[in-house]
Order: structure tokens, then sequence, then C-alpha cells
């Protein structure tokens, strides 16, 4: 429908000058352009600009903002009929953008995540292409007779500085303590034609009201809203609802009230027998397929068919009776409580017009495959493309959504800001609100909290700027508009101070960034940056009901840095290096490993050393959570993702090979977990914590061994678990254990109901461990893109981990430990290559 897209760069105000909304424009300097994309990509392909990824190249795009960028491009259209009419919607443009069609001025944008729409059969003309230009304003221009709400304390993205929070705009492009400072431009989301005759379906709405007990019946609501092009139109809708197998269940067509321009209708049903969306771990993710049709006299006027799914979700926050004064903060799915299990996405590159379904499908097959139910979008990335909800609702991930507000202070004061915010709430809610994997509508990330603690340092008691949004504009709007769906007006959000660990959700970052924690609504100790300080020890501290972040930082895998980074500058404390940490100070992670590793001495202590220490300190954290469900009903790792080749929190790098942390992760969010527990005696504990919905019985052998020798001793626990519960089922005393650092436990089940797990009397650095073993390792071919691989050794080894070039390449497991006399067998596959037995190289520490 569109021809080829160009794009050209001028000073502030050259475009107009130059007439590049005007029809026979000079070509010159005009380069090609995908849409939707990015800027910063299509100047990379036309030779104009060095990939912002590669080397410290991020610097030598810093103009890209500064320059005014104008899109164009020809298409054909016959002009609309009587009763017709033609919009242009351009679904996202980011970010000040002035829309011209055919030397025409139609409008304005100033919303990247919200679509502009116009009406333009008036500005059509017959017998030559159209020509559509658009031309973007940079952020900083638009704003400069501007001042920004600061926070008088410092942070990431400098609110001063970039007055990111007057513009309503991804706000990680300004540079976040884990990405670059490449703040976007340009044509990020399709744009499309629609032709409308007569009337023309502007929303449908689906939704779960209720399931009864016996899960036999669920009642369902339909609305839809339409828009007539003429008033004295009749059209009625057509709804069909056909199960998986193609089967329908409920089939209708009703008759709109007449004689208005906008006009609704609603309907009430019952499914009988419902095939009910689970999340994955749970039960099937079932969709059925909606299709409606808007007809009139026999004539289909507009069709909508869209996915969806039949399930009710819920956020239980009443008492928990056994940890008085505290509250449950749980997502109870189809009536049932579970334990959410998942991790919080960051934007998966920092060209977000440039993102793919296969690029969304990999990271979130990585999640499901890691055991994960739940994703947390992050509040300051965007509101993701289509194709990320589409493969969450198959997948059976929930989906936690902020809102696009993060830790900033928000104008209240401007009502031309405060209607922006409004209709681009309004938008993302009925763009997304059918979607099954939704589970939460939150209002912003740290807003409050940050608030609070300035306030606490201030000694002031200032009111968020912000709380016109988070308190009263989106619960209105998500009441409206999406009522089955729970709201919540922040992350972290709960008690006196908004990070209690008595209520609602924490970020825990005392790990990491040495935070105070927050009980019984008052901040509990100061900063603490010392070693001990910030260790991962520290998770066992924390009470919280539901933690929404923690995390530590861990370097991307050595393939990943030599593809950004210069050959000669892979090494331990270069200046390349440090570009890839965005975090300050930027030996912030020295703290953590000299507890836990000790200090690395070259680049791969470097990264065996951080990957062990956030993969030991997630293991640890994951574990004490679990452990104490129901009182704490989720744990979101800060974070899945990338979204340049950098080192940052994220379990899977830029280049999609997983870190240590990935599969520790994947073993700790295992349907059903043991895990020891050592208490303030030195006695130890062996806890199963069961997330499936059935009891089971099991036989767990508990061995005490030592590195050197093997078993001092094992025991058969015969035990039984609740389904959705968890509970110790074996102690031993430490006179019995007589703890040391060359003894290590262990478990194992004999129906392989959960993964082997260990526990380590004392750090990594310190255990007392043989220097002389190594595994034997045998690789056969499966087929063209699959090996069979089988690992053994005569004495214990930790940290054993495969290493391949690609990382397309998956491991059903990797970065583990070998007990002497142990074998373990599994696969390795690559869907797109051929994989190679040379391909795979084993190590240890």
């Amino acid at each position: 429908m569109f021809s080829t897209w160009r794009l050209k760069d001028f000073d502030i105000g050259g475009g107009i000058d130059a007439l590049a909304f005007a029809d026979n424009v000079k070509q010159v300097g005009w380069i090609d352009v995908e849409v939707p994309g990015d800027v910063y990509l299509a100047l990379v392909a036309a030779g104009r600009l060095p990939h912002p990824f590669q080397d410290r190249n991020e610097s030598l795009a810093a103009w890209v903002e500064r320059r005014e960028w104008w899109y164009r491009c020809e298409f054909d259209s016959p002009c609309p009929g009587d009763h017709e009419r033609l919009k242009l919607i351009l679904h996202g443009l980011d970010t000040f953008a002035t829309i011209w069609l055919n030397g025409v001025r139609l409008g304005e944008s100033q919303n990247m995540f919200r679509a502009a729409t116009f009406d333009i059969g008036a500005f059509l003309r017959t017998g030559k292409p159209n020509t559509l230009a658009i031309c973007f304003e940079p952020v900083s221009a638009r704003l400069a007779e501007r001042t920004a709400l600061s926070w008088p304390i410092g942070g990431v993205a400098p609110i001063s500085e970039t007055k990111r929070n007057l513009v309503r705009k991804a706000q990680f492009g300004w540079g976040w303590d884990w990405g670059p400072y490449l703040p976007t431009v340009g044509i990020w989301r399709p744009v499309e034609l629609r032709l409308e005759r007569r009337a023309a379906l502007d929303t449908v709405h689906f939704a779960t009201t209720e399931i009864d007990a016996a899960r036999d019946e669920a009642h369902v609501t339909l609305d839809a809203e339409i828009s007539c092009v003429d008033i004295d139109a009749h059209p009625q809708l057509r709804v069909t609802l056909l199960d998986a197998s193609g089967k329908s269940v409920l089939s209708e067509i009703l008759q709109f009230p007449a004689d208005s321009e906008r006009r609704t209708i609603k309907i009430e049903r019952t499914i009988q027998n419902p095939q009910l969306w689970w999340t994955h771990d749970l039960g099937l993710p079932h969709l059925y397929s909606l299709h409606v049709e808007l007809i009139e006299n026999g004539v289909v006027l507009d069709t909508r068919e869209e996915k969806v799914g039949i399930r009710t979700i819920s956020l239980d926050q009443s008492p928990d009776a056994d940890e008085p004064g505290t509250r449950f903060f749980r997502f109870v799915l189809n009536g049932v409580p579970i334990f959410s299990k998942g991790a919080c996405w960051i934007p998966a590159s920092s060209f977000v017009g440039a993102l793919t379904e296969e690029r969304y499908r990999s990271l979130l097959e990585a999640a499901v495959d890691t055991n994960m139910n739940m994703i947390r979008i992050w509040g300051g990335g965007v509101y993701e493309h289509d194709s990320f909800y589409e493969l969450c609702d198959r997948l059976g991930l929930l989906v936690w959504q902020d809102f696009m507000f993060a830790c900033a202070p928000y104008p209240e004061n401007d009502p031309d800001f405060v209607e922006n915010v409004r209709e681009e709430v309004r938008y993302q809610i009925a763009r997304l609100r059918n979607r099954p994997s939704l589970a939460l509508w939150c209002g912003n990330n740290e807003n409050q909290v940050i608030q609070q603690a300035v306030n606490a340092i201030t000694r002031t008691s200032e009111k968020l700027a912000g709380d016109l949004y988070y308190d009263r504009m989106m619960p209105e709007i998500v009441g409206e508009l999406d009522p089955t769906t729970p709201y919540w007006p922040g992350s972290p959000f709960g008690g006196g101070i908004a990070n209690d660990m008595n209520q609602g959700d924490v970020h825990d970052w005392t790990v990491w960034h040495g935070m105070p924690g927050v009980v019984d609504g008052k901040f509990r100790g100061g900063l603490d940056r010392t070693p001990e300080g910030v260790a991962y020890t520290r998770y066992a501290e924390d009470s919280g009901r539901f933690i929404s972040e923690f995390g530590i930082q861990a370097s991307s895998a050595l393939e990943t840095l030599r593809c950004c980074m210069a050959a000669d500058e892979l090494f331990l404390g270069s200046a390349a290096l440090d570009h890839r940490i965005k975090d300050h100070p930027k030996n912030k992670v020295d703290m953590m490993m000299t507890t836990v590793t000790g200090l690395p001495q070259s680049l791969p202590d470097y990264i065996d050393y951080t990957m062990m220490t956030q993969a030991e300190g997630l293991k640890f954290g994951i574990e004490h959570f679990r452990r104490r469900k129901p009182h704490c009903s989720g744990t979101l790792i800060w974070q899945l993702n990338d979204c340049w080749p950098g080192i940052s929190w994220s379990i899977v790098d830029y280049n999609g090979f997983g870190k240590a942390g990935y599969y520790y992760t994947k073993r700790a969010y295992a349907p059903v977990l043991a895990s020891f527990k050592t208490l303030e005696d030195g006695s130890v504990e062996l806890w199963i914590t069961n997330d499936t919905l059935a009891d089971i019985a099991d036989t767990a052998t508990i061995e005490l061994g030592n590195f050197a020798t093997g078993t001092v001793w094992t025991e058969d626990c015969a035990y039984r678990a609740s389904a959705n519960g968890s509970a110790p089922v074996w102690r031993a005393s430490a006179a019995r254990l007589r703890p040391a650092p060359d003894l290590y436990l262990r478990t194992r089940s004999s129906a392989d109901l959960f993964p082997v797990n260990r526990n380590f009397f004392a750090p990594i650095k310190d255990l007392v461990r043989p220097a002389n073993g190594k595994p034997d390792i045998a690789i056969v071919p499966v087929g063209p893109h699959e090996l069979s691989v089988e690992i053994g050794t005569f004495s214990y080894l930790y940290f054993v981990h495969l290493l391949t070039p690609d990382g397309r390449t998956h491991f059903d497991e990797n970065y583990f430990d070998l007990a002497a006399g142990e074998r373990r067998r599994f696969s390795v596959f690559n869907n797109e290559a051929v994989l190679n037995a040379d391909d795979i190289k084993i190590a240890w520490r």
C-alpha cells in the first residue's frame, strides 16, 4: 500500500524551508528506512553511523537526537464514496511529530504510546499518488523553555538534564543503570489505512466475570462500541466464539440501538464446560477464537478477530492470620492462589521499533523453559508490540503491566499533559484488556517509594507529583474499561512506606545496592554498601509478601563481549569493558564478589565470578522466598533480558546466552523444590515446596559428602507434600552435620520430582576442594540440530558448564555441580543452525 519510506535529517526548521512535505522534493540525502523501524539502524544501514552497540560508539550517535527527522512515502488510494471514510492510523510515532498529506498539515502527535488517527478523505487526490510526510522535532527543542520537576537526589537518567518526565516517551532511552543513552525517534509501530463504510467497530471487549466452584460454567461478557459514518445505518453484530477444536460455543446476532453516531451493545452469557486458560505450569493456556462481524443487510461492514481466554484473575490482600499484622499479596487464577515465579522485562532492544516476533519468542520461550509463569513489563520501557502479548497468551505467561512512568515526579498542573496521559491510559487499556495473560495494571515503577525516601532524607512531607494519575485517573479508567483486571498504584507499594514487608510488593535492593529495608512502615537501618551490607545472604532477612524486584549484576558471556568489543580491549579494567557497565561505581560488583568468590584477576575470572555470585545469590533468595509460601507469594527477578550487549542484572544476555543465573533459576523455579535451610543453632532443615495442584509422595535421599573423599553418610526421608504448599520434611543437628568447608549436603528425589540440590557450609572461595578433578564427556549427534551430551566425574566438580559460540544454542541443563561418581545426560539443540560436537566446549571451577 505504501511505497518505500525515505528519511532525511535537517537543522531544526530546515525541513519546512526545504518543502520536505511537498511533492517532487529533491531526493538528495534521503535514505531508505523500514517502517516500523528505527532511525539509528537506518543510518547504520546507509553507512552514516557506526553501530551504537559496537565498541564505544554510543557517543558517536549523540547527534541523532538533536536533528529534525522527516519521513516520506507515497501511496495510491481511491477517494471514499458516500457514507464512507478513510482513516490514516499511525499506531506509534516517537514522539513530537507533525503529519502532512499532499502538502496539507493534518495535525500533531505528542505521545509515543498511543495512535494518531486522521480522517483523510478530504485531502486525497485522484490520478496521482498521495504524498505522506512526517516531521519529528527534537525533544530537546520542544522542551527547551520548560523546567522539569526533579528530586534533590542523584539517580539514573538525570531528570533535570533530559526532562524525560515532561514527554510521553520511553524513559529508558535517556540511559539507565543497565542501558545506553540512545533516545529513539521515528515511526516505531505500523501505519495503516482503514476504509470505513457506513459504520465501523471501534472497540470489542471480552471478559470472564465468574467461574463456578466446579469449573463447569463460566460467565462471560462481551461489549462492543461502533461509530456510524451514516447516522441512518442499522447494523447488527454477529458474534461467534469457537473453542480450540473449532466447535462453536457461542453464536448470536445482536441489534444495535439506532439514531446516534456512537452506539454500544453488551451481552452476558454462560459457557458450559469451559476450557480454562491456565499458566503453563498449572495446566493448558486454552484459547478461544472470537469472531465479531458488523453487518447490515447481509453485507459485512467490519470485522474483528482475536484469541481470547476464559479465566478469572484477582489479587488477594486479605490478612495473613499466621503472621499477625501482615496481609497477603497473591494472585488468584481461576480460584487458585498461585506463587508467581518470573522476572522483570525491559525492552529487548534499545531500538524498540525494530523488535521482531522472533526475538520476543526466543526470550519468552526462555522464560517458560526457566519455569517462569509471570513477566513484569517495567514502567520505564514501552507497552510492547502486539506479538509480545500474543506469545504470552499462547505460552501461558501472566503479564504484570506497568504504565509507563518510572523513577520521576510527573507534572499534574499542565492540562495538555494530563489529557495526553488520560488518552494514553484509555488507549492502552482498550488495546490490551482482552489478553488472558494480563494479570495486573500497575501505576508506575518506584515513584512512591522514592518520594518517601526523599521526604525522609530532607525531613519534609512533599506530596508525590503524579498521584493524580496513580490514585485517581488510572484506577477510575481501569474500573470503567477493564473492571475484571486488578489495579495496583505502583511498584513497590503498600504500607506506611511503599516498600513495607508487611503488605504489598517489595523491591529488595538491600542486596546489591545496600538499601535499608522497610518493616512496619519504617525504614530499617541505613545505606550499607560494605561487602557484608550487600551480601546475598541478607535475602534471609526479607519477610516481604511479594518480591517484585531483586537481583545481582553479572557479566554477559565472553562470546557476546567479543561481538561488540575490539580484541585488544578484552581484558579486565579496559575502558571498553567499563563502557558496558552503566551502574555506578562501575566496580560495585566487587563488594559482592569479595564475600563469595574473591576478586578476579582476569576477564575470564570476572565473567565466571560475577556469574557465580549472581547465580548463587538468586538461588539463595528464591529458595528463601519460596519456603515462605504462602506468606510470600511471588518473586520477579530483576531482570530477564538486556536492551544491548552490556553488563547488567539480566539472566539472559543480549545475544541470547543464558548466564549461570538462568540455569540456577530454572532449578530454583522448578514446580517442586527441595531446599536446605540453615537455622540459628547450626542445624539444617530440608523443605519441600510444591507449587503443583496435587499432593505428592516421594523419598528424598540426603547425603553428607566430603569434596575429596565422597559420601560420609546418606539417609532416606519418605515424605508427603501437600498441593500448593511448603513445609520442612527433615532436620539434622549441627552435631550430626559437623559443618566444615570440605563438606556439603545434597539431596535427590527417588521419583525425579525435584532437581538435585545442595548446600555448602562456606562461601565458594573458602570451600576446600581437590584441584585435580576432571570430567569425562561424550557428545553424540542425534540429528543435524541436536546433540546428546553425557558427563561424568570421579570427584566433586563445581560450576560445570558447556560453552558455545552461538547464543541460539539451548541446553537442557548447564552450570551445575557433579558429585563423585555421578553422570548426567542431557540434550543440546539449535533449531536454526547445524550443531557439531566440536561446537561444544566444557569448563568448570
